[in-house]
């Protein structure tokens, strides 16, 4: 029967008016626990079960719950549960489908208070809630809705186990107090939301810097410009691989990061990188450095040597400048690349390796091959993975970038505390076209790093560009006329100069010596000279320039 259709009072409260004053004030204490626990804890099943034992005891009934929807259709789950004489029929997390009889779900769907009999439960009769009920001894019981803002949360049940029935009195009490139930579900359920939400959202942070870290945390390669996001790109889409990588680029661009970079994210990462640059070596000990040699092989071999070769196998071997390797050495190379195996110099003993090879050149090698100053073979068998590094001038939305990381690093070496960078100063550097591009702009923000003596950084910009004249003009015309004084300068040397190349490679060579020629005030050889600044042997330089028909005197200052 429904709760509306019981008017008569508490028997007991109307016999004997001392109870019926300690029974209201049992409920106003209850209502004021409920307003406590609304605001202390918002734990939904703590909550719950707090409220359930309370109207318990304050009902003076056997058992008390809290129903809310199942995430099937025509369902309810037990969220809470307090009856000290359960059988254990009825327990938290049970789950039941209701009828559309079912007086819970006619007190969820009509949004009014239901008192029934155990033969009601799970009607019709038989279903799955009578047969819990029954197993329980139920006699009576009474559903609440639970509504807040117009809105039905679940239901409240109070059960006894006696024939004594719910009077009007308990349906109103226990209207008034569901809303406050209601508010305590919404709250609790509002928060978990917020908990879940804030898990995943901490869930999604890792992955998102974990995917950070491996698409842009290259060690000390900094910059965030597409040109060089397009190269970290291809790294990472062939470090997983055994691929062979021939790295090109301008001296200085950073080819040995890359080449690291492509080794820490290998399946070798945990073996040996072996690094060898080949223009720095001379010819008659490179192929000693490569495959390695036995004692007394050749004059001054006292003691056995294991090559560069030997030392990468199962890792990577990197080698920088292979452009220089010279002709008479390439075929011993491509056939240790091809079959993996070589001999020392001075053994007939063959060594197999396994090695990945990650190669790099500033030097065009098609041209070479097509020269014949290379191996097409060789090439062809080195060539399998291009990647292309970009100047620093093709990427100078990094330069500030890379800046402010060189002055942090030589800062903290130094034991200097430099916090700023002076606008001008920024754009100085940016405008700079570096032709020796990272490796430049390092060594100048060292030396700016040095002359810096209070906390901005103080740059030589005037080192960049040689006035044209001892005389130096004003600072607003000074970066203007200097660029049109060396525009001259080189016109007149071009216009002097007997030899004139007529194809476009040497063209763009003769520009790229005269260009460090200047730099260097003329000077070729030395560590501040223009085969250093260039990355090549002094005497290739010396040898390239007389092909050009170059004098060096003519660039110094």
């Amino acid at each position: 029967m429904s709760g509306s259709g019981a008017n008569n009072l508490d028997p007991q409260s109307a016999q004997d008016p001392q109870a019926g004053l300690q029974r209201q004030n049992e409920r106003l204490q209850l209502l004021l626990n409920l307003t406590t626990r609304i605001t202390s804890n918002l734990d939904l099943r703590e909550v719950l079960r707090a409220i359930s034992a309370n109207f318990r005891e304050v009902m003076r009934c056997d058992g008390a719950g809290i129903w809310l929807p199942g995430e099937e259709a025509d369902t309810f789950k037990l969220y809470a549960f307090d009856a000290p004489v359960s059988k254990g029929f009825a327990k938290e997390e049970l789950i039941v489908t209701v009828g559309e009889g079912d007086p819970a779900r006619r007190a969820f769907e009509t949004m009014k208070p239901v008192v029934a009999t155990v033969d009601a439960i799970g009607w019709p009769r038989g279903g799955e809630g009578y047969r819990i009920a029954a197993s329980e001894g139920v006699k009576s019981v009474c559903f609440i809705p639970l509504v807040n803002r117009g809105r039905a949360l679940g239901d409240l049940m109070i059960v006894r186990l006696t024939e004594r029935t719910f009077t009007a009195e308990d349906v109103d009490f226990l209207s008034q107090a569901a809303g406050q139930i209601a508010i305590a579900i919404e709250n609790a359920l509002a928060y978990r939301e917020i908990s879940e939400l804030k898990d995943k959202l901490a869930q999604e942070k890792l992955y998102l810097e974990e995917e950070i870290r491996s698409e842009m945390d290259f060690e000390q390669i900094v910059g965030s410009s597409a040109a060089l996001k397009h190269v970290l790109q291809l790294v990472e889409t062939v470090a997983p691989n055994d691929s062979t990588v021939l790295l090109l680029g301008e001296t200085g661009t950073g080819k040995e990061l890359i080449a690291r970079a492509i080794h820490d994210r290998s399946r070798r990462k945990e073996r040996t990188f072996v690094k060898l640059n080949c223009a720095a070596i001379p010819t008659g000990l490179l192929e000693s450095e490569l495959f390695g040699h036995e004692k007394g092989a050749f004059t001054g071999a006292v003691s056995q040597k294991i090559g560069r070769m030997q030392l990468a196998d199962q890792g990577t071997l990197f080698l920088d400048e292979v452009g220089d390797i010279p002709t008479e050495i390439q075929p011993k190379l491509l056939r240790a690349l091809q079959e993996r195996e070589f001999e020392r110099l001075g053994s007939t003993h063959t060594r197999r390796v396994n090695i990945r090879l990650i190669a790099a050149t500033n030097r065009d090698l098609e041209k070479m091959v097509a020269n014949r100053e290379f191996r097409s073979d060789l090439f062809y068998r080195l060539n399998v993975f291009p990647i292309r590094i970009p100047p620093l001038r093709q990427r100078r939305e990094d330069i500030p970038l890379l800046v402010s990381y060189f002055v942090q690093k030589f800062a903290k070496e130094m034991q200097k505390k430099i916090k700023t960078i002076p606008t001008a100063t920024m754009k100085g550097l940016a405008a700079w076209e570096w032709p020796g591009n990272i490796r430049e702009l390092e060594n100048f923000i060292e030396r700016a790093v040095i002359l810096t003596r209070g906390e901005s950084l103080e740059a030589p910009l005037s080192e960049l560009r040689k006035p044209s004249s001892e005389t130096a003009p004003s600072p607003a015309a000074q970066p203007v006329q200097e660029d049109l004084a060396r525009i001259v300068k080189e016109t007149i040397n071009a216009a002097l100069n007997a030899k004139r190349p007529t194809d476009e490679y040497a063209q763009k060579e003769r520009e790229k010596i005269i260009r460090a020629l200047t730099e260097c005030n003329g000077r070729v050889g030395g560590a501040d000279g223009a085969a250093a600044l260039m990355g090549i042997h002094r005497t290739t330089l010396i040898s390239r320039m007389k092909k050009l028909g170059i004098d060096p005197r003519q660039y110094a200052a």
